[in-house]
């Protein structure tokens, strides 16, 4: 009667705390791969559920807007880009960064050696593949400050609005596509071309890397000490889990792939992956540096006539939940 009285009390133990565990929910800005894989080990591990939470990650998509989806409470944090993020800041939807897990930029702009382009200058009189839906707006700041014109004049590049996949270089479609390190580069590679073949400008070179892959709220939600409360241990586990994924990368894009629901992913790919997005999570405690920010909206700010933001985002970050989350 003791061991089943102990084991009651047990069980009612379990579901005590199941039932105290507060939801979260995080809506990634693409598909479910090593780009994210920090979550995936966080929600794997136990690390959330060490802080009393109950994680639902969201995959993103090439029909899904991470900052419509949060706008429209299908989420409580998001995954997104800096320029995006400060885009819609400035459209009226107040999003703020909390913790920037990316310490570095993985952009690129990947051309066709063949085409002639070794320098930036050769740009002119090219076409470009570049993506939108928000991911334009760096390429269209360097593109200024090179005093590049992005109108398909003899004097400036043809901008072609990129798919999600490197068709265009493959075809002559496009002369250079953007790339990110750990992903769209490895599939020209796949596709037959040699890194020899390429050359490669790296955002992070060029002086106009921006913010990539942070956590983002709504402003208004941070006045609910609540909530605040959960995204410190939110911030403090999620950080837990890309330690571990730098420090245990292929064991990291194992955990990925069992969280694939679409079976697209490949083993090589998320293990090779997961490689390259350790070097950009390297050397972040998840607290944002104020001086990546400054870099980020001055490359922003300096757009030309059309810049993607016309004033200094005040209140578009806060080291307050970091903070929190690292004390």
């Amino acid at each position: 009667m003791r061991k089943l009285t102990g084991t009651i009390a047990a069980l009612a133990l379990t579901a005590s705390a199941a039932i105290a565990a507060d939801d979260l929910t995080l809506q990634l800005k693409w598909v479910t791969q090593a780009q994210f894989a920090g979550y995936y080990v966080a929600l794997e591990k136990g690390f959330y559920e060490e802080e009393d939470l109950n994680v639902t990650i969201k995959p993103g998509g090439p029909d899904i807007a991470p900052t419509q989806v949060i706008a429209g409470g299908g989420a409580d944090v998001t995954v997104e880009w800096m320029p995006a993020a400060l885009a819609a800041r400035e459209k009226g939807l107040a999003l703020v960064n909390i913790a920037q897990p990316f310490k570095s930029s993985g952009m690129m702009l990947t051309c066709r050696k063949d085409t002639g382009i070794a320098s930036t200058e050769d740009f002119r009189g090219k076409t470009l593949g570049v993506w939108f839906f928000g991911n334009e707006f760096p390429f269209l700041s360097w593109m200024s400050q090179l005093g590049i014109p992005t109108d398909g004049s003899d004097d400036g590049v043809e901008v072609l609005k990129q798919g999600f996949n490197v068709d265009p270089i493959l075809n002559g479609q496009a002369d250079c596509v953007s790339t990110m390190t750990y992903n769209e580069y490895w599939q020209i590679i796949d596709a037959g071309l040699a890194p020899e073949d390429l050359v490669v400008f790296k955002y992070e070179d060029q002086g106009v890397a921006t913010l990539e892959d942070g956590l983002y709220v709504l402003e208004d939600r941070l006045s609910d000490d609540g909530f605040r409360q959960r995204l410190v241990r939110f911030v403090r586990a999620s950080m837990k889990g890309w330690k571990y994924a730098e420090e245990n990368p292929d064991e990291a894009a194992e955990i990925v792939l069992e969280y694939d629901e679409t079976g697209a992913q490949t083993e090589k790919h998320q293990k090779r992956m997961m490689g390259e997005i350790a070097k950009l999570t390297a050397g972040s405690n998840g607290a944002l540096d104020p001086a990546d920010f400054e870099r980020t909206v001055d490359t922003l700010l300096a757009g030309g006539s059309d810049p993607v933001i016309t004033g200094w985002p005040e209140g578009g970050w806060t080291h307050d939940i970091t903070d929190a989350a690292l004390n």
